[in-house]
């Protein structure tokens, strides 16, 4: 069942490994087939050296098991949550990447310094509020979802965000789109640390130029790359 849509989360939860996002099995990667509304998405705590396409796990929107022999993804509820809410959404990254998530541990947003940031960004990425104590303690996975719906203003425009004190989601209408928010996600909180250390007064881009580099990849009037 759905072999072609298992390789390619297959490929994308050992993408997150080769790009350097994840280390012993801490992320995961899941998709949505657009005809049957199934889910794909990694097993729960199985390694990456000794995943095989076969082992993810086919789940209906509820987050019953149709297919296979492995527990889904502890994050699973999360990623139901998200799909539910977002009908464009095709694919979803969760990631404890190093700088990125250094961000959500301190409570901050990443800000829209330059324009490698605005080429994938429309704005900064935020960061969620924490969760209280009852949202812990009952449906943590599934509170999560929903503390990160109250930060999305528009789910296209900032594919990503940081959830305080824990990681990172992104998402896109592909798993390969919500892995590549995810490498380019880590790669400007990285360069936004940089930034405020060598210039603690360092400012946002200007609207301006962050519009011409968003809209010059996305839209309508986009121009970047072929056709």
């Amino acid at each position: 069942m759905l072999e072609e849509l298992k390789q390619r989360v297959f490929e994308q939860n050992i993408a997150l490994v080769r790009h350097g996002l994840v280390v012993l099995t801490w992320g995961n990667v899941s998709a949505r087939d657009g005809k049957t509304g199934l889910i794909v998405i990694k097993p729960s705590g199985v390694p990456y050296s000794a995943m095989k396409a076969e082992d993810m796990v086919v789940v209906d929107c509820d987050g019953n098991t149709v297919e296979g022999d492995y527990r889904p993804s502890s994050d699973l509820p999360t990623h139901l949550y998200l799909y539910k809410q977002y009908s464009s959404l095709g694919g979803i990254v969760h990631t404890h990447s190093t700088y990125a998530t250094a961000f959500a541990q301190s409570g901050r947003e990443i800000i829209a310094y330059g324009t490698t940031h605005a080429d994938a960004f429309y704005g900064d990425v935020p960061c969620s509020r924490e969760l209280t104590d009852e949202e812990i303690d009952e449906a943590y996975e599934w509170n999560t979802g929903k503390v990160i719906v109250e930060c999305v203003d528009d789910v296209e425009a900032v594919p990503a965000i940081l959830v305080k004190n824990h990681g990172v989601f992104t998402w896109g209408n592909t798993p390969e789109k919500a892995v590549e928010n995810a490498v380019t996600l880590e790669e400007v909180a990285k360069m936004a640390y940089l930034s405020e250390q060598l210039n603690p007064d360092v400012k946002r881009v200007k609207q301006h130029l962050l519009d011409k580099h968003y809209f010059r990849k996305h839209g309508k009037n986009a121009y970047y790359g072929q056709k």
